[in-house]
């Protein structure tokens, strides 16, 4: 009832700010033609990021955006397959008809637009060392979204199967990375270890990646950089449109399936989605992994308006996910059996009825994004509420472990309108307060509130070919845990924390010429110690540790510069950046041989404390088209850790990784974007790892493969697509995975779990227009 309540009173105001904020209605037609030809382009998409408006053109490649504001200085974005997109800053105030001509290219364009930092712009005029993955790029055959986003050099994953996957950025992870979906952080958990970010990975049409410390955009836990969803863009005015995606995959007979319905008349915009996903246990090279399967289920929409006054949307989106996991018992030879003994059968390995012990996870969440044009700038204002419960069931449907988090996010942003000099100054205040509850019958962290509140200053400056950046940022944060006394003793003490850091970021841009671009970035950055890591002290189901807090840790203070050096020509493409992270007070969890009795069980014991830590990696691309329909792309990550304090590595770092992957993309009659892909993944040695808790992983390579083609069935565009990963079966462990040997069972350290064999992927993506 009260979410209900509460989603009934933001609507109220949704419809309510329409007349709060008026404006000029105001009009602005246009046409989109090829640069060689002259000739028009049908089907070109017109974008405006800053108020979520889009167009198409027509027929005679005409266009016409609805409802703008009279006033204003708004970046203009102009996608269409084969050319590079084409962007423009257009002043409304002057402007009546828009020209793009775009250029024919057979190189993926870099001149894309980044939102997810403070003022969006062109990624040449973007300092932060940032990615993009667009739709084609999302549909390519992935377990999960984190999974689809390693692709990016310098993003890796910490994974539970195929099931749960961590986002990693240059060898931070955990609390040191943001979330950001509806422009709100995502907050769910994630200090742990087997907690994923329970977000639908068809939801998005756009994922950035921010590289690096981001604490001035987004505060405390932004230390090593920011993921974010972009919803997708509203349908052009007048129409109704959708798409339905299925998968199937072979290994553990995945099936996913996402229906979206999205639509605008006369600004009044929605969206529905719905999506689920079943697997049964994953099989590697040597076998199935028992009770490994998982079933997922997300229901999203969003209503607002887009109007002259700036926008208004509300989100509501309801996630759950139930996931099989499997505490080893072996037989006399060696292979994983049942808890009484008796083998598994090939039934028990495909039915997707999961058996205990199982995760039951569920995220609620709405959010309200609103940007107003006000005077000569714009407000823009994020609000959220979020709704976590983590389950644990170990017998039975009544949970051990159970968390019960609650989350309300505030973020208001006022950016003036560039003036006449180039400035671009932004002020904002964020602010967030979450309460946790434990409603299980073991405890593993205190019951606990937290709240934060955070205030900055930006500037930009853009001047002939060069952008120049700088900001400042104090944050405050406290968290209270709760005292806990179980069968009358003290398992939590109260604690009471406070901290209060003041954080800052320099960056500039310059583009030498067409071709060339170059961007660097140095600042600090700054992260307040989570609940977990100061209070923990219980067995933390799924990880098989007993976790033990310290209600005394500092700050994490980060320092960190990095630059790059990106050239895009006809024919190749390419980028090399470098960076050096040092972190102070760095927090983590280590086990120094320490082994305690609890629950008729021994755990070896993890007690968090902190060191000073170095990370410096470089990243790089190459992306070669000789002729139009080859396409060979290359990248490149490593990041080396070190612990300075201990002088020994730091504990659970990516190993380097290669991608290299070759397209051939023929013109066949009757299709659209057919390929053929043969590709490459490797991953190095990683010997640079913390002896005292940690094992090495040898390197490997994994061989893939794809097909795919656009085909129409009379007007209708239908995509088809085959690919198979570790076509070899090859056996390997990802250095991340926490099944690998030393990681899955302290007992016997030899003991692992293959990462996961041959997979063989079918899917099925079909867009398409119920109203025109």
């Amino acid at each position: 009832m009260k979410k209900l309540q509460l989603i009934g009173f933001v609507i109220l105001y949704t419809l309510l700010s329409t007349s709060v904020f008026a404006n000029v209605l105001k009009d602005i037609k246009g046409k989109v033609t090829d640069a060689s030809t002259k000739q028009t382009l049908p089907g070109a998409t017109i974008f405006i990021p800053d108020l979520k408006v889009t167009a198409q053109t027509n027929s005679d490649g005409e266009f016409t955006l609805n409802n703008l504001p009279s006033r204003g200085t708004y970046l203009v974005e102009v996608h269409f397959i084969g050319y590079k997109t084409a962007t423009q800053t257009i002043n409304f105030a002057t402007a009546s008809v828009l020209e793009f001509s775009l250029q024919p290219t057979a190189i993926e364009t870099k001149e894309v637009v980044i939102t997810g930092s403070l003022i969006s712009s062109t990624s040449k005029r973007n300092s932060a060392s940032a990615a993009v993955l667009g739709k084609d790029q999302l549909l390519q055959p992935s377990t999960n979204l984190i999974d689809a986003l390693t692709k990016i050099p310098g993003v890796s994953q910490i994974t539970t199967g195929p099931s749960i996957s961590k986002p990693v950025i240059r060898g931070l992870g955990y609390n040191r990375i943001v979330t950001l979906d509806d422009g709100i952080k995502q907050q769910g958990q994630q200090w742990g270890d087997e907690h994923g970010i329970e977000i639908d990975q068809f939801k998005s049409d756009r994922v950035e990646v921010l590289r690096g410390a981001a604490s001035l955009i987004y505060g405390s836990d932004a230390l090593g950089g920011v993921i974010n969803l972009l919803e997708p863009s509203s349908a052009p005015e007048g129409q109704v449109k959708g798409e339905f995606i299925t998968n199937y995959a072979t290994n553990n007979g995945l099936t996913a399936n996402s229906l979206m319905l999205n639509g605008n008349e006369n600004g009044f915009v929605w969206r529905a989605r719905g999506t689920y996903k079943n697997a049964y246990s994953f099989k590697t090279p040597t076998g199935y992994f028992p009770n490994s399967g998982f079933n997922e289920t997300d229901l999203s929409g969003m209503i607002g308006l887009n109007k002259s006054w700036g926008y208004t949307h509300l989100n509501v989106s309801n996630f759950r996910n139930n996931i099989g996991f499997y505490e080893p018992t072996l037989d006399a030879a060696g292979n994983f059996v049942k808890e009484d003994g008796n083998p598994f059968s090939s039934s028990d390995f495909k039915s997707r009825d999961l058996e205990y012990p199982r995760q039951d996870i569920r995220h609620f969440k709405i959010a309200l994004n609103n940007n107003f044009i006000i005077g000569d700038g714009n407000l823009k204002a994020d609000f959220g509420y979020q709704q976590n419960q983590r389950r644990e069931l170990e017998d039975g449907p009544d949970p051990s472990l159970f968390f019960d988090l609650k989350t309300y996010n505030a973020d208001l942003k006022y950016y003036i309108h560039e003036t006449s000099n180039g400035w671009q100054p932004v002020f904002g205040i964020s602010a967030d307060a979450g309460k946790s509850q434990n409603k299980g019958i073991e405890f593993l962290i205190p019951a606990y509130n937290t709240y934060g509140v955070g205030v900055f200053a930006y500037a930009k400056k853009n001047w002939e070919n060069n952008t120049f950046s700088l900001g400042a940022r104090y944050d405050y944060r406290k968290n209270i845990g709760k005292q806990l006394f179980v069968d009358g003793d003290e398992q939590f003490p109260a604690f009471e924390n406070k901290f209060s850091n003041v954080s800052g970021a320099l960056g500039f841009t310059h583009q030498f010429n067409e071709e060339w671009n170059f961007k660097a970035n140095a600042g600090s950055a700054f992260r307040a110690p989570n609940p977990a890591e100061l209070g923990s002290n219980g067995v933390h189901e799924g990880t098989f540790r007993y976790e033990i807090g310290n209600p005394n840790l500092s700050p994490e203070r980060s320092y960190q510069v990095d630059a790059a050096l990106e050239y895009e020509g006809k024919v190749v493409s390419a980028s090399a950046s470098i960076y050096n992270n040092y972190v102070h007070n760095f927090i983590y969890a280590s086990n120094n041989g320490e082994i305690i009795t609890a629950e008729g069980d021994e755990y070896p014991v993890y007690r968090y404390g902190q060191v000073n830590a170095n990370l410096y990696g470089a990243e790089a691309s190459l992306t070669i088209h000789p002729v139009s329909f080859i396409h060979f792309e290359n990248t490149f990550g490593y990041v080396h850790a070190q612990n300075n304090t201990l002088g020994r590595p730091l504990a659970f770092i990516p190993a380097g990784t290669l991608r290299n992957e070759l397209r051939f993309e023929p013109k066949i009659k009757g299709t659209n974007d057919a390929y053929l892909s043969v590709g490459i993944n490797s991953a190095f040695k990683q010997n640079r790892v913390d002896a005292v808790f940690e094992t090495p992983t040898s390197g490997y390579t994994l061989l893939n493969a794809g097909i795919g083609a656009t085909f129409n069935l009379g007007k209708q565009p239908v995509k088809l697509s085959v690919s198979a990963n570790n076509l070899l079966n090859q056996k390997y462990y990802d250095a991340l995975s926490r099944f690998k040997p030393g990681r899955f069972d302290y007992e016997n350290p030899n003991l692992g779990v293959y990462n996961t064999g041959r997979n063989i992927t079918f899917g099925l993506y079909v867009p398409f227009t119920l109203v025109k």
